[in-house]
């Protein structure tokens, strides 16, 4: 799917979201309801984390230059992790907010605030759609769905809470369906930052274990050792690697690599790799690098996780 592609897919979302958005906040307003006001607000940080998305994939889209040798892939990162922090401090407010009504609920308008969040599940259901037309393998419009699909579930649940003002006029049920969405918020949040932290701190993709690939690559034919095996990903959807490789004295190095590469693209999807290979020094592999660092892979014996490298 095309970058363009998914820039009218979000871009119709963002038209649906901003609509119903400002129409509810008058609502909101006269029911005086807080969970029409938190949905609003949380529509409010759905079209932020749209518009931010939207601005992060025409950045990534420039093409390499200057001392930005990757171009600018990460801003999607950034966007995500932007999209989290405003999920968490969103929630903050509105679980404040949720707990002083419990204590002391004002007079809710149920009827309006059940009208509108019927509306509302509506609307996020097609803004839902659209974007889930979106390429979600991208962090970055993965973070901006689960923003419009959190707002869904406050939704359903401040319509359920719209349902039992009317029928019982029980006015505290607006303030309970607030801390429903706070939940949410507070999860999607978290799962954001953690992703996206991975990514700005390099860690390898989820899933990924450097240390069964670093076994698989010294059980191969001539090679004797792997180290400086480093695996990370540039952006969301696009994993990296580097390591260097010692040979036996003799052994044929291109060979080594070209198969080293065939396994990374064949078995694990890696297709950008970096590898030095080199022929190690005869009686003594591990003294071949004086700065190597992190963990290092012996085909005699293989170093076990959590050894130190030579």
């Amino acid at each position: 799917m095309s970058a363009d592609t998914d820039r009218r897919w979000l871009t119709l979302a963002l038209a649906l979201i901003g609509a119903f958005m400002a129409g509810e906040v008058v609502v909101g307003i006269i029911a005086r309801s807080l969970a029409l006001l938190s949905d609003a607000a949380h529509m409010l940080t759905d079209a932020g984390a749209i518009v931010l998305a939207l601005i992060a994939m025409r950045l990534a889209a420039r093409a390499p230059k200057g001392g930005f040798t990757y171009g600018l892939k990460r801003a999607e990162i950034l966007s995500a992790q932007a999209n989290g922090l405003t999920m968490l401090l969103l929630a903050a407010w509105l679980g404040y907010e949720a707990v002083r009504r419990l204590i002391d609920p004002p007079p809710v308008a149920g009827q309006l605030v059940l009208i509108t969040a019927l509306v509302g599940v509506f609307v996020n259901i097609a803004a839902a759609w659209a974007m889930s037309r979106a390429n979600r393998s991208s962090l970055n419009v993965e973070g901006a769905f689960q923003h419009v699909l959190n707002d869904l579930y406050a939704f359903v649940a401040t319509a359920i809470a719209g349902v039992v003002m009317v029928t019982t006029g029980f006015a505290r049920a607006d303030g309970i369906a607030t801390l429903v969405v706070v939940v949410l918020m507070v999860k999607a949040g978290l799962g954001l930052i953690r992703e996206s932290g991975r990514i700005f701190l390099e860690a390898a993709p989820a899933g990924f274990d450097p240390a069964a690939l670093g076994a698989e690559i010294v059980a191969m034919d001539e090679v004797v050792e792997v180290h400086d095996l480093h695996v990370w990903q540039i952006t969301s959807g696009q994993p990296a690697l580097s390591a260097h490789v010692l040979v036996v004295p003799g052994g044929d190095c291109h060979a080594v690599r070209g198969r080293i590469e065939e396994l990374l693209r064949s078995r694990h999807h890696l297709t950008h790799s970096t590898l030095q290979v080199d022929h190690c020094a005869v009686g003594e592999p591990a003294g071949h690098c004086d700065d190597a660092h992190g963990l290092a892979y012996r085909a005699a014996a293989a170093t076990p996780p959590g050894a130190a490298s030579g």
